[in-house]
């Protein structure tokens, strides 16, 4: 059986989807407060770690227990279109996994701890018997957890070369919480499919208006929780960024609930890169030295 070519090697992995790890990995570095130009190689390792490594790792694993559903939903993806043929889908996963591994103890203790937490949980999303993506509670839990949290958790951690303290690991905490929300937002174009294959999304469990009204509710309590810690440590200029932004997702949010379906991928644009935003002005409140 021949390789697949490396274009739908590339396409498996998706590397659209590397950007949030990689962002709330510099929020991590940010968020350490350390010095990064003598430490640029440790970056670069990180940055790699979180997206083509990592979460590629997920993508690919994803797309290989997701073959059947894909081919309701985008029979034009590698898998079930043919151009990875076999289960080469899944060797690369395997692949992936323990090239992420050997990185991540390569570059110290609480880097392979998160990666190896990552790895496990991007594997019990989709790997019987969890499968955690077939409730959209738990599903959508775990990947904001290594979407968020986990990257964030790793940038602070790679170049401290130690566990990062509360204040880091509070504010990945509430952006995973509030990822819980995005994760329902992309759930939203599979419904047909994840319904007949018993996938049970929040839309599919809630359906599209409430499951849409939750997200809304959870990406928004999670920024609430983060105003109100920069309030408490004394960032009071860095928690109004954050409220700033926070309203004007609100306002899109009004408009992303009249039709749910139609604007979720609109929301997904403009909402989710205010809530990155918040992320990065959060960051910078732990580097000026907030709640030290």
């Amino acid at each position: 059986m021949s390789a697949p070519a490396p274009s739908a090697v590339l396409e498996l992995l998706k590397p659209i989807t590397w950007f949030a790890p990689m962002w709330a990995f510099g929020c991590g570095l940010v968020s350490s407060g350390a010095p990064l130009a003598e430490r640029w190689p440790l970056v670069v390792a990180g940055v790699l770690l979180a997206g083509p490594l990592v979460c590629a790792t997920s993508q690919a694993a994803n797309d290989w227990f997701d073959r059947h559903v894909d081919a309701i939903n985008e029979p034009n993806r590698p898998i079930p279109s043919g151009r990875i043929p076999g289960r080469w889908g899944l060797w690369i996963a395997l692949i992936w996994t323990a090239l992420s591994a050997a990185l991540g103890a390569a570059l110290g203790p609480a880097v392979f701890a998160a990666a190896v937490v990552g790895l496990a949980l991007a594997w019990a999303y989709s790997a019987p018997p969890l499968r955690l993506k077939r409730n959209g509670w738990w599903g959508n839990a775990a990947v904001g957890l290594c979407y968020e949290g986990l990257p964030w958790f790793t940038g602070a951690a790679v170049v401290s070369a130690v566990a990062p303290d509360m204040r880091v690991v509070t504010l990945a905490l509430l952006y995973s919480a509030g990822a819980h929300g995005i994760m329902t937002l992309n759930d939203f174009k599979a419904i047909e499919g994840d319904r007949a294959l018993g996938v049970r999304s929040l839309p599919v469990q809630l359906g599209p208006e409430r499951a849409a009204r939750l997200a809304c509710w959870v990406m928004a309590l999670a920024q609430v929780g983060v105003i109100a810690a920069l309030i408490w440590w004394g960032a009071s200029l860095h928690a109004a960024i954050v409220g700033a932004l926070l309203l004007a997702q609100i306002a899109l949010m009004a408009r992303f609930l009249t039709d749910p379906r139609g604007k979720a991928a609109w929301y997904n644009a403009t909402g989710t890169t205010l809530y990155v935003l918040g992320m990065l002005a959060a960051a910078f409140a732990l580097a000026g030295g907030a709640g030290t």
